[in-house]
């Protein structure tokens, strides 16, 4: 059996102008040929990357940072948020003006008509500021949240929502997810289903919601463009994503 290759999407699969390089692709198509299983382990909802799944045939994939497991299409394990709780941020971050996305499987709504901090993180992922919808959190089965504030003001959360982990992944925006929710325990339920062990596994990242997966993957590659704690806790530290990192850890491991 070949490795069970997990792979980031922004800053590792995508450059910084969200573009998959032709080097990368063309390195995963050559390790699949090799024997090699490709899944995506990525903070992002299955709703934001299915062109890039297409495009790479890639049907497996861990998403939301944990909460929601595909294998081969077919879904194998979801955790949400727990309702009560989840209301209880909302009505927190409320009263200090920090605005929320909740995201379900098939979409994304925020608390605010408008607010330029959701505007600008997520035109950092090319997507548009979500439409409003009255109780979405209450009526669905939300997997991730976001809330919206500096790094400063995000002690407070910590302090008061132990059940939940709240993890920076841009300048003014955190994921909410369920304490112990990791793209780390999203590979101990995938191997399950695949059949690798966890030292035939490799993971591949640069943010700090990639850091757990780093450290629980058999062997982790963090990108040059990453964050330092991640490039600290990893196996190899390849080339930055603009310069064909991707293919160049590939080549280097002898994956190609």
């Amino acid at each position: 059996m070949g490795k069970l290759l997990l792979l980031d999407i922004d800053g590792t699969l995508l450059n910084s102008q969200k573009e998959l390089p032709a080097s990368a692709f063309e390195a995963l198509q050559q390790a699949r040929v090799n024997g090699h299983e490709l899944a995506i382990a990525t903070g992002r909802a299955p709703f934001m990357f299915p062109d890039l799944r297409k495009k790479l045939n890639i049907e497996t994939f861990i998403s939301f940072n944990g909460q929601y497991i595909v294998r081969d299409n077919e879904v194998i394990h979801t955790e949400a948020l727990d309702p009560e709780m989840l209301e209880k941020v909302f009505r927190f971050a409320e009263k200090r003006n920090h605005p929320l996305v909740f995201m379900n499987g098939k979409k994304m709504v925020s608390s605010i008509d408008y607010h330029p901090d959701i505007d600008e993180s997520l035109k950092s992922l090319k997507f548009p500021h979500p439409d409003t919808e009255l109780d979405f959190h209450l009526d669905n089965d939300i997997y991730q949240s976001l809330v919206f504030c500096t790094k400063e003001e995000e002690a407070q959360y910590h302090e008061n929502f132990k059940d939940f982990q709240f993890v920076r992944w841009h300048r003014v925006s955190c994921d909410i997810l369920p304490k112990g929710g990791s793209k780390a325990s999203g590979i101990e339920k995938l191997i399950a289903s695949t059949g690798h062990a966890i030292e035939n596994t490799i993971a591949f990242g640069d943010g700090l919601n990639d850091l757990q997966m780093m450290q629980t993957a058999g062997f982790s590659v963090a990108m040059d463009n990453g964050h330092r704690d991640t490039k600290r806790v990893a196996s190899h530290i390849t080339a930055h994503v603009d310069e064909d990192g991707l293919a160049k850890a590939f080549a280097h491991l002898g994956l190609i």
